[in-house]
């Protein structure tokens, strides 16, 4: 089994309490979503408990990367956030369960085996806010399903690090590629989601549950070339 989560303690909790069971073997540890995929190529984990807001790659592109990469990796993902968009795109994605961090340590190991058995396990408060949103849906014969912003998955990647306030030049060299890619999907990403300026697509961001708020998102660094605001 693979921990990924951003924040240390959370990391360690887990890992003492799985590994008091004789059935569990925690093989490793990833702080953020690209070091997970990574971990997963290298240790094929039979299953990965993933965070979602993560920096550099959040645990959702961090899912579809895996699923993608075709190993037999189950995703069982353990968030602050129950609600159905998250939960929605999860289960798109290819993610094997969804339980809400607030769950208790027995229900996170019945998952484990559960999900280990081949089966989906969502917490009982998901399973009650998929059902209620179904429900709704066919009452008021609105679709079953959203259309999501068609970003591709480098083009998700890239939004996180603009959010997070990376510049081009560190973009470029996070993902190896030219900064004239990664203008081109800066661009690409404002024309889809039609908004024309950092802080709206940090904005967009942290609404999306891509990134989390820190500190250093309050006053972003600005993009050579971009007017930046001075001193009166």
């Amino acid at each position: 089994m693979l921990l990924v989560d951003d924040h240390t303690v959370v990391r360690q909790a887990l890992r003492s309490l799985l590994t008091a069971d004789p059935g569990i073997e925690v093989v490793g540890e990833a702080e953020n979503g690209r070091q997970a995929v990574r971990l997963v190529q290298k240790l094929r984990p039979d299953i990965v408990i993933m965070d979602v807001a993560m920096p550099h790659l959040n645990g959702l592109e961090a899912t579809r990367q895996i699923v993608k990469e075709g190993t037999p990796t189950k995703i069982l993902v353990l968030s602050s956030c129950g609600d159905y968009d998250y939960v929605h795109q999860f289960t798109e994605a290819g993610v094997a369960g969804y339980l809400i961090k607030q769950t208790a340590a027995n229900e996170l190991i019945a998952a484990i085996y559960e999900v280990s058995r081949g089966n989906a396990y969502f917490s009982p408060s998901v399973s009650r806010r998929i059902l209620d949103y179904y429900r709704e849906a066919l009452l008021r014969g609105r679709p079953l399903k959203k259309r999501q912003e068609q970003l591709s998955s480098r083009g998700f990647e890239v939004l996180q690090l603009v959010a997070e306030g990376a510049l081009s030049k560190q973009i470029a060299s996070d993902l190896c590629i030219s900064v004239k890619t990664v203008e081109k999907h800066r661009q690409q990403i404002m024309n889809v989601l039609n908004i024309h300026d950092i802080p709206g697509l940090t904005r967009y961001a942290v609404a999306k549950g891509i990134i989390e708020i820190s500190p250093r998102l309050t006053s972003p660094t600005p993009e050579v070339g971009m007017a930046a605001s001075t001193p009166a």
